[in-house]
């Protein structure tokens, strides 16, 4: 009897330590739209579309001189390159570019980037609950992508790199880089 107890127990803790675990992350499905090459200034973020989602290393020299809607969808900006990003110097690209921006790991939303007098210093945390932020200089279109139940772990992070990368095919559906 005692072994019968001993066994309920923990098949009950398996369960619950197997359904909390279940609601830290989200099954997000993979992104399957038209391949996309997307430029990166920082480290290639990891994604499960690997193969379909090529990246390609880009500086912020390249910025500046580069027509980047000809071989670029986007451009992912990532944390510790967040400071220079928002340097006055580079808010004319991207509110000029004909290719939407992301900005990983950002608590800012897209001000300090897009507002030349802003540095990223002086504008408050203005969306912590924001994984990464999308800016569309042409269209002057913002998008915020938040992690499942505020969860920083692989999975939640890979989906929103999958939500991120539908976002991108719908600017191209709808004529837009």
């Amino acid at each position: 009897m005692r072994k019968k107890i001993i066994v309920v127990l923990l098949l009950v803790f398996v369960i619950l330590i197997n359904g909390n675990a279940q609601r830290d992350s989200i099954d997000m499905p993979l992104y399957e739209g038209r391949s996309l090459v997307i430029g990166v200034i920082g480290k290639t973020p990891q994604v499960r579309e690997e193969g379909h989602v090529n990246f390609k290393e880009v500086t912020f020299e390249q910025l500046e001189d580069l027509n980047l809607s000809t071989e670029l969808d986007a451009v992912f900006i990532t944390k510790e390159h967040l400071v220079e990003a928002s340097e006055p110097k580079y808010t004319e690209v991207y509110n000029k570019a004909e290719v939407p921006f992301f900005y990983i790991e950002s608590n800012k939303s897209h001000v300090p980037f897009t507002i030349e007098e802003l540095s990223y210093d002086e504008v408050p945390d203005l969306s912590t609950d924001m994984y990464a932020t999308g800016y569309y200089g042409k269209d002057a279109e913002h998008w915020g992508y938040g992690l499942y139940n505020g969860v920083m772990n692989e999975t939640n992070i890979q989906a929103v790199y999958s939500r991120i990368f539908t976002t991108i095919e719908s600017l191209h559906n709808d004529g837009g880089t």
